[in-house]
């Protein structure tokens, strides 16, 4: 099985490596047969100082402070981000190279991100030449509505574990259930892990991706 880990806006590409080393913990057999890919997002953030953080497609970040100062809810569902076909066309690519390189039948490969990482994973999955295992959402919300409503036969069955905060003030909880929704409506296998907390990943999310990697 390979299991690829898109991170965040603002974090580098090995981001997720601590989640991978702790799902691997969580079930030993899991970690010994499963490959975990750590894909590095496209745009560089060092020109605006942040080190060696990265970005799938660029944020508006004075919209954001805001919406943090105000309280406001961020809707994000009927952007459609500049930079993200790209992103997605090169992620895409990815994982038809890690499919030949390592052999293993796309119905044993899981995506999955979180926040940014997990947008650019639906994104990805709808545009796959093969229906995948699974996937994993970390504190993801919806995006491009108009064309993610258009059903998908890459969603259809699909195994996802989904996960959000419920004081999460950097993508409201209320609008992950509005993602939730529209997967079901394609027909998706949803497992909605809900906490009572921010913008993160709880253990209660790794053990849900645990059971689902066993699944697979």
């Amino acid at each position: 099985m390979v299991v690829v880990l898109c991170h965040g806006f603002g974090a580098p590409g090995d981001d997720l490596v601590p989640i991978g080393q702790e799902l691997a913990r969580e079930v030993p057999s899991v970690g010994q047969s499963v490959r975990f890919v750590f894909p590095q997002a496209p745009l560089s953030l060092d020109a605006s100082g942040w080190g060696d953080a990265r970005a799938w497609w660029m944020i508006d970040m004075i919209k954001l402070q805001l919406a943090q100062q105000t309280g406001q809810m961020r809707d994000l569902r009927t952007e459609k981000p500049a930079g993200m076909a790209e992103a997605r066309d090169q992620l895409v690519k990815l994982l038809i190279e890690v499919q030949v390189e390592t052999g293993v039948p796309w119905s044993k490969i899981v995506l999955g991100g979180f926040s940014q990482g997990a947008m650019i994973a639906v994104e990805t999955i709808r545009h796959l030449p093969e229906h995948i295992g699974g996937a994993v959402l970390y504190s993801g919300t919806l995006i491009n509505e108009s064309e993610w409503k258009v059903p998908s036969p890459n969603i259809q069955g699909l195994p996802i574990v989904q996960s959000h905060g419920r004081t999460d003030v950097i993508l409201p909880y209320s609008l992950s259930l509005e993602l939730k929704n529209l997967l079901e409506e394609q027909g998706a296998t949803m497992r909605f892990v809900e906490f009572a907390g921010g913008h993160t990943i709880p253990h209660s999310a790794l053990q849900a991706t645990v059971e689902l990697l066993l699944s697979v």
